[in-house]
């Protein structure tokens, strides 16, 4: 696409303030040095004063603030990080991760492969700001966040947020949003209704959204003791690098997304905040994934039914690839008895009783005690836990989707469902397939599309980039609960 034509479309957007567009560019005004979302109320600028910007680090580095009207932090992620699988995307899934908070640039240019100085620079070639640039953008974003929906006090706000300082944080926020952080918190709306040591935050995201259909997903998968879930809620412990962590999701009556958190470090605080939003899939773009998938005939009526189905995200990268591994072959309620077995067994206890998924450390040593089943299958999963201990075996939100696959395929007993179905949860990728799954060949075929593996294969390539999605809704229209299909173990291995 050309330059001139993108252009165009992105004006074509901002006129029509629609906001589909939020979070995927920034509008940024040479007239009035102020940056916004594409929804923006105001009067809507010429052509020859607008420039786009792919993020607000971009605008902010090219000399302008944000938008005290529209406040284009405000608005959900770019899909478009998800979308693509290229070294800049992979930057910012990690950034929103605080990996630059947790190792620096150093650490986040080692898991991309390239120097601190090339990747800073083709991040300005790419996106038009660098990783330090983007990281402060996004600590920027927290901050505003946090200021219009908690009560926490400044010094508190800015270490959530990843500043090294208060007068860091109190620097940048005049910077971004021209405002002290007094003013912007005096900006909010309502009341806040946190319970003490709880930071209730919301979520925004794109309409519509399918939330039952993601509460109903964690209900058949949620372990006792580690999770809990309802038809409007989902709460979970998990492990962060300051320690142990509580996050709840929940829906409002008003059909809002609100967060309820908890951490031992107050600088988790960001990072949970980046799992809530892949385990919800709340970056996505609902519209354009309804708009394609109801193309087809066959589809059509799924998606009228279904509106902004989500894909299911993962909280935590290494728990992700045992709960699959575990769940390979046999039905979802058998795979929850046996991974609450293992947190029941090899799980840690946290301060409040909850529990937390076992470290892999933990399974590697201990697992043959608590698994059952082939012989093969325990060693599959507790080498590929040794391995994830060890640093043998990545895997992170961060991957190249490729090397990801290539590195589980090459463990014992990963087959291709599991190293899909891992991408999937992990990466977020929206165009992964499964035709080995038999629940979802069976919801092909009550769908009208065929129900063998191949040509079921052929037939999704028409709806690519979004496989993910159509592969969400042939799961919901499956009228049966099988197993699932997945490579067998290779007899070495046994």
């Amino acid at each position: 696409m050309s330059l001139t034509t993108e252009h165009a479309e992105r004006y074509r957007a901002i006129s029509a303030r629609d906001t589909r567009f939020d979070g995927q560019f920034v509008t940024a005004v040479r007239s009035t040095g102020i940056y916004c979302r594409p929804s923006c109320p105001a009067r809507t600028p010429k052509p020859e004063n607008v420039t786009f910007y792919p993020t607000s680090a971009a605008a902010h580095e090219a000399g302008y603030r944000a938008c005290k009207r529209c406040l284009p932090e405000a608005a959900p992620g770019s899909p478009a990080w998800n979308l693509r699988g290229d070294v800049a995307a992979r930057a910012m899934r990690l950034i929103a991760a605080g990996t630059v908070e947790h190792e620096g640039v150093p650490g986040l240019a080692q898991r991309l492969g390239y120097s601190p100085r090339h990747l800073t620079r083709l991040l300005n070639a790419e996106l038009g700001a660098g990783p330090l640039a983007l990281a402060r953008a996004h600590r920027a974003h927290t901050a505003r966040m946090l200021l219009v929906g908690t009560d926490l006090p400044v010094a508190e706000v800015a270490f959530s947020a990843g500043f090294s300082s208060i007068r860091q944080c109190n620097d940048t926020i005049r910077e971004v949003f021209a405002m002290t952080p007094g003013e912007l918190r005096a900006r909010r709306r309502g009341a806040i209704g946190a319970e003490s040591g709880a930071i209730d935050l919301l979520l925004p995201h794109r309409a519509p959204m399918d939330a039952g259909g993601v509460f109903a997903w964690m209900a058949d998968r949620a372990l006792p003791g580690m999770e809990v879930a309802t038809a409007t809620s989902f709460a979970r412990n998990l492990r962060m690098p300051g320690g142990p962590a509580h996050l709840e999701v929940r829906q409002t009556p008003e059909g809002q997304l609100r967060l309820r958190a908890r951490v031992t470090r107050l600088g988790d605080l960001a990072p949970l905040v980046s799992t809530a939003r892949r385990l919800f899939d709340l970056d996505a773009d609902p519209q354009a994934v309804d708009e394609a998938l109801s193309a087809h005939p066959q589809l059509a009526p799924r998606v009228a039914a279904l509106a902004g189905i989500r894909v299911p995200g993962a909280a935590d990268p290494h728990e992700m690839l045992i709960r699959a591994m575990v769940g390979q072959q046999i039905t979802v309620a058998a795979a929850r008895t046996a991974l609450t077995a293992l947190v029941e067994h090899l799980g840690e206890r946290t301060a409040d009783g909850g529990m937390l998924f076992p470290t892999m450390a933990a399974i590697a040593e201990h697992g043959t005690d608590v698994l059952r089943g082939p012989a093969a299958r325990i060693r599959a999963i507790t080498g590929a836990a040794a391995a994830l201990a060890d640093g043998s075996l990545t895997l992170t939100v961060g991957d190249d989707t490729a090397e990801q696959r290539e590195r589980l395929l090459a463990m014992p007993g990963i087959g291709p469902w599991t190293a899909d179905y891992v991408r999937m949860r992990v990466i977020g990728d929206p165009d992964v397939f499964l035709p080995g799954d038999v629940a979802m060949r069976a919801g092909a075929a009550a769908s009208g599309l065929p129900g063998e593996a191949k040509p079921l294969a052929e037939w999704a390539t028409r709806v690519a980039p979004w496989r993910s999605y159509l592969t969400a809704h042939l799961w919901r229209a499956s009228p049966v609960r099988a197993p699932r299909q997945t490579k067998t173990i290779p007899k070495e291995s046994s």
